[in-house]
């Protein structure tokens, strides 16, 4: 698995593909938070809180981790290189799992230099200091979580199609489903049931600082249950 890992990092940074991912996450998240009037601009909000950055990143992500993972299996299958990966002596759960973590690493990655944004707005609260630091931290938690569900999704989208563009499609389709698409659900039925089995649900649970082992057991096992969705579509085209 480390070894599938590794090759899955290095392809990502041998190409502009990481770089890219990395600086167009950063650049939209800056662009939105900081310069772009608006709703999500932390200086025109008057609050010292990351809220904004909370709110936009999970609808970027969207976009990016699919972006990222479209090509896991995809551009496997394309290439004809996918049968012999099946030939090498690992199991199929350990070929997931790397390309899985391989791309889960390149978005914590991403996620890293935006740790700047706490520090600033830390700087910038009157008097300083004055942060909802357990909100912000269960925010990251609820963000990477969030990521790793997305990302589990996104590779699971890459073993329906060879074709990278419409793994994408499907990718966020499903990404957005999940996310979003059982509070509108909700909406019509004012079902809190219905509400629960979206990530936006939860998510916003842990932004606001309370670690609920729900949430926690939510998203693993999302994560999970589309690691073992990918993991049987590879055994069948194995067999």
């Amino acid at each position: 698995m480390l070894a599938i890992l590794k090759k899955e990092i290095n392809s990502f940074f041998a190409s502009p593909i990481g770089y890219l991912v990395i600086a167009i996450f950063l650049l939209l998240n800056g662009l939105f938070l900081w310069l772009f009037k608006g709703e999500f601009n932390i200086l025109d909000n008057g609050f010292a809180d990351l809220s904004s950055f909370f709110l936009l990143s999970p609808w970027i992500l969207i976009f990016l981790i699919p972006a990222v993972t479209m090509r896991s299996f995809s551009d496997e299958k394309k290439q004809g290189t996918l049968e012999l990966l099946l030939t090498k002596p690992i199991s199929t759960l350990q070929l997931v799992l790397g390309k899985y973590f391989g791309a889960f690493l390149l978005i914590i990655i991403a996620l890293i230099p935006t740790l700047l944004y706490v520090y600033t707005v830390y700087q910038l609260g009157n008097p300083e200091g004055n942060l909802d630091v357990g909100s912000t931290l269960g925010s990251y938690f609820g963000l990477l979580f969030l990521v790793a569900a997305y990302t589990a999704i996104g590779v699971f989208a890459s073993t329906l199609s060879d074709n990278q563009i419409v793994a994408f499609i499907i990718a966020v389709f499903l990404c957005f489903f999940f996310y979003i698409g059982f509070e509108g659900i909700a909406d019509f039925t004012s079902s809190n049931f219905i509400d629960n089995l979206g990530m936006s649900a939860h998510f916003k649970s842990m932004s606001r600082g309370v670690l609920d082992t729900r949430d926690i057991i939510y998203f693993l096992s999302i994560t999970a249950l589309f690691v073992f969705f990918t993991t049987q579509i590879i055994n069948r085209q194995k067999a």
